[in-house]
């Protein structure tokens, strides 16, 4: 390496380098000099060298980094989004040097990752600790045999010594100081012998030692997880026990209008169980025994639903409101936008159910979920703590659908896009009605708690509803560290397009995933270009309790063409917030930053929009507005009673995974193991998925292998391409983005898929 431009910082580390690299920093200043450091799989800058002993000005973990070169000297490494360096090397040959370094530490670090997580904590089998233990067996006898022999030598040696003493003429002398050399060799020799079986015996014990203390470590720290888990269990016990004798003990009357109470009447304000506001997301489902209740095997614990009343256990009229105890003189109440009731709708044909209109007959219901049990505890403890994309989940867990078809939904009501390409000459108003796509996207969520199953690499899905909801979508998984997705979506005087990726880690009793991509939505005829990200989604109760689902965060949408903003805030649900669960609510404003729309209502059910008349602009608080009558922007449809059975599907949600003629040999319809999940053969699809699995890491393992070959031969090495979609710098975001070839439906017509992958069995 170049010591102007890259250097080794130590001997036989190629994956560690240092050296100049320019940096692009802003439009006023452009590419400026920084001195940059690789190491560890981390990729560091400072101004200068000596700057290396403060903190950094910057850094990225390889381990979920894209690497993308653009021209002779440029290259971009960008960690989804969250940070991008753009780089400029002073000739090709230095780039070059810098992509494969770059390439092989993020080789390194995901195998690293991936051993982590599959090494530290393997549990030595019955076989092995009888093998360590009679190796150390082995090495004690050789130790004990070492110290018999170096007392009978040294006894010999001092028999001699002392001979050596009493002698009396020199030519016996001269063969006693003889006789004394050899013991004294046979007793070095004995001493070396032992030095070495102590040494052996050493090395052996310590790392073996090393081993057992972090088993010993993660099952103590396991241990007590567990131990907490129970006694929180415990407390939700009592807590449903005396919701139970509540509903089965009616109050009797004591002549003064008061029930009467008996022993366990008055409870401890101790003894209350709540578990409501740990903010974060996850997608994952416990077997039920019926169509109404949850059953977790491993801790033997049955939840059913009470109609009844009286009883905060009942189930909630909002699909998925937590279940928590009343407090006195307060409650929930669902939001009340208009106190009229009657509210204006814009355009009811944003209320009119799916249909599958014109085009071709679909079905109307899939196969009804299995009861299936699973031991909860065994699989729950070898899970905490490790990224979701890590953990093996079986199929116990999830719903028959890939998260590229997930994804697929947010474009179930379409008709929002489609009513504000009908107001172009509206911008404000356009923008209300994006909004509202944006929040019906979580509508779904509520009872919708079966994880998707994670797409392999390569792996593609095509809706095309272009004959009855008047789009199609195409998505590509296109990368697998870090996971990501590309989806393009076409529709009636629209287009939309995204990357989806997250960040995520499971806690044992919530799972918290951040989105970290961007979506697009562009109106062609009126150039109205629209960005926003995705905010965070809460699933509680992973272990104990009722699942039930929350959406919290913030969220911008901005018009890139006439710099309008729509800022969205999503409630957080609080047992002691006065405000409605799942409440959304947002302004819209124009460039100058005046209000111009106030939004309101809720994710899971509809949202309002108004036309800001006049603000008041009070002396402390918020600003009050002045608002038009609320028109209606986006309503839920009511979900079909037939299909709660069947994972709490939607219609449209039924109808992605409809088998369907000439769709490509990748498409998520033809995965194996969700199709045996969707026809209720459960031990096949996990006997399946983990053959799917292994036959991805084994291609994963020739791509590297081939990676380091090339960087031996110092040669490029461009990895693993998307088949559909190509990489692009974004001009409103500045990232480098996926951007849609427009080759699929020509190879689709043509029945042309040479460029698809063998992913499947």
């Amino acid at each position: 390496m170049s010591s102007s431009s890259l250097a080794e910082t130590k001997q036989g580390q190629p994956d560690q380098y240092n050296g100049w690299l320019y940096k692009w920093t802003n439009y006023i200043k452009g590419y400026q000099k920084r001195w940059f450091v690789l190491q560890n799989g981390y990729l560091s800058y400072y101004r200068n060298q000596a700057e290396m002993s403060n903190a950094c000005r910057g850094t990225i973990n390889l381990a979920n980094a894209f690497i993308h070169t653009q021209d002779s000297c440029s290259f971009v490494v960008s960690n989804s989004g969250t940070m991008t360096f753009h780089l400029k090397a002073q000739s090709e040959v230095e780039r070059q040097r810098w992509v494969t370094a770059l390439e092989l530490a993020k080789s390194k670090a995901v195998t690293l990752i991936e051993s982590d997580d599959d090494e530290d904590l393997i549990q030595p089998d019955k076989n092995e600790l009888q093998n360590t233990l009679k190796t150390l067996s082995s090495k004690l006898d050789d130790l004990k045999t070492c110290n018999d022999l170096i007392v009978k030598h040294g006894a010999a040696l001092q028999k001699s010594l002392i001979e050596v003493e009493i002698v009396e003429n020199s030519t016996e002398c001269v063969t006693k100081i003889k006789s004394v050399n050899e013991r004294a060799t046979v007793f070095r020799i004995t001493t070396n012998a032992m030095l070495s079986a102590c040494h052996e015996f050493l090395t052996l014990a310590n790392a073996q030692g090393t081993r057992w203390q972090k088993l010993l470590q993660n099952e103590h720290e396991q241990r007590m997880y567990l131990e907490d888990m129970v006694e929180q269990l415990g407390k939700q016990h009592s807590n449903l026990e005396k919701q139970i004798r509540k509903q089965l003990n009616p109050a009797i009357n004591n002549g003064t209008g008061q029930p009467l109470e008996g022993p366990g009447g008055d409870e401890d304000d101790d003894d209350d169980f709540y578990d409501a506001v740990e903010a974060d997301d996850f997608k994952m489902n416990v077997m039920p025994s019926d169509g109404n209740g949850m059953q977790l095997c491993g801790a033997h614990l049955q939840e059913n639903n009470y109609d009844s009343s009286d009883t905060d256990y009942e189930k909630p009229s909002k699909d998925a409101v937590p279940s928590q105890k009343k407090k006195k003189g307060k409650a929930h109440a669902a939001p009340n936008v208009s106190s009229s009731g009657a509210v204006p709708i814009e355009d009811t044909a944003a209320l009119v159910p799916l249909s599958s209109g014109a085009g071709l007959r679909r079905r109307q219901a899939i196969p009804e979920r299995p009861n299936y049990s699973i031991n909860l505890w065994s699989f729950m403890k070898n899970c905490i703590g490790k990224e979701l994309s890590k953990i093996p989940m079986p199929v116990n867990f999830s719903e028959p659908l890939s998260f590229l078809q997930r994804l697929t939904e947010d474009f179930e009501y379409s008709d929002c896009l489609d009513r504000a390409a009908a107001h172009d000459d509206d911008a404000f108003l356009q923008l209300a009605y994006v909004a509202a796509f944006t929040v019906s996207s979580y509508a779904n969520l509520t009872l919708r708690t079966g994880k998707p199953f994670n797409p392999l690499l390569g792996e593609t899905y095509e809706c095309d509803r272009l004959d009855d909801l008047g789009w199609r979508a195409f998505s590509e998984q296109v990368s697998h560290h870090p996971p990501m997705v590309a989806m393009y979506t076409e529709g009636r005087n629209w287009t939309s397009w995204q990357e989806f990726t997250m960040s995520s880690k499971f806690r044992g009793k919530y799972l918290q995933i951040i989105p970290l991509g961007i979506a697009h939505l562009l109106f062609p005829r009126s150039q109205n270009h629209y960005t926003w990200r995705k905010v965070t989604t809460t699933v509680h109760n992973i272990i104990v309790g009722r699942l039930w689902v929350d959406n919290h965060g913030d969220m911008d949408i901005v018009n890139h063409h006439t710099n309008d903003r729509c800022h969205l805030k999503y409630m957080a649900y609080s047992y002691f917030s006065r405000e409605a669960p799942r409440k959304v609510i947002g302004i819209i404003t124009d460039s100058s930053g005046v209000a111009q729309y106030e939004l309101t209502g809720t994710w899971d059910d509809k949202l309002f929009g108004a036309k800001i008349l006049s603000v008041e602009e009070p002396t402390k608080g918020k600003p009050e507005y002045k608002t038009d009558s609320p028109i209606l922007l986006w309503q839920r449809r009511i979900r079909p009673v037939e299909l709660e059975k069947c994972y709490n599907f939607t219609r449209l949600a039924v109808e992605l995974n409809e088998m369907e003629e000439n769709v490509a040999p990748t498409d998520s319809r033809r995965r194996p193991d969700q199709r045996l999940m969707e026809e209720g053969r459960w031990d096949e699809a996990n006997d399946v998925k983990v053959q799917l699995e292994e036959k991805q890491r084994a291609s994963r393992k020739v791509r590297e292998s081939l990676m380091e070959a090339a960087a031996e031969r110092g040669e490029e090495y461009r990895g693993y391409e998307p088949k559909w979609f190509r990489k692009e710098q974004d001009p409103q975001t500045g990232n480098v983005i996926h951007v849609f070839t427009n080759d699929y439906w020509t190879c689709k017509e043509k029945q042309d898929w040479d460029r698809c992958p063998d992913i499947y069995l």
